[in-house]
């Protein structure tokens, strides 16, 4: 806290701007929505993984899970010895595309190959986040499920701010439910033809 201002007050400001600014006004009765994978106490499980460049932000971010009582499964990498990326991003997004894990975090130097990646498993909708308002938007909008941070793009304080709006976000529905619904339809589109890009 500081002047007297909680860190809870800051994100209610920032959140109110980030969604003025949008165009959205947020309806304090809106129930959950089929798409919005609201999960119960004993379904908050969090798919964590990294490669060498994100290890040690993953550690930060694991601990913060922890502490808002999130449950973890990391997936690795452990130590700093060079791995790839599409592999650990692979695991993540399985996780959450089989239904074991709620949401997913995935961590690289730049987090743009692990959103690729990830977004390659069918169900999968990754967003690579870099602020509170990515954040908002790729959940309140896209609904997405698997969350990508570039570790040597964001500070700690930062991805954790990140992290935790995007879990607490809710799909906003409405109009946004039926653009979702065209992106799975092309998902399905190219799943049926067999194609793959």
């Amino acid at each position: 806290m500081m002047n007297g201002i909680s860190d809870q007050d800051i994100h209610d400001i920032v959140h109110h701007v980030v969604t003025q600014s949008m165009g959205h006004t947020p309806n304090p009765n809106q129930t959950t929505s089929e798409n919005n994978d609201t999960p119960s106490e004993k379904k908050r499980i969090v798919a964590l993984g990294a490669d060498h460049g994100g290890v040690a932000l993953k550690e930060v971010i694991k601990e913060n899970l922890l502490d808002n009582n999130y449950d973890v499964i990391d997936v690795g990498t452990y130590t700093t010895d060079s791995v790839d990326y599409p592999d650990f991003a692979q695991k993540v997004a399985e996780l959450v595309a089989s239904g074991q894990a709620w949401r997913g975090v995935m961590i690289d130097g730049a987090g743009i190959g692990s959103c690729m990646a990830a977004n390659k498993v069918p169900g999968v909708r990754a967003a690579l986040c870099y602020d509170y308002a990515t954040a908002v938007n790729s959940r309140e909008h896209n609904n997405a499920n698997v969350l990508t941070l570039g570790a040597g793009l964001i500070g700690t304080n930062l991805a954790k701010q990140i992290v935790n709006t995007w879990l607490s976000t809710e799909f906003g529905g409405g109009r946004h439910a039926r653009r979702l619904d065209k992106i799975t339809a092309i998902e399905k589109k190219y799943l049926k033809d067999g194609m793959t890009s």
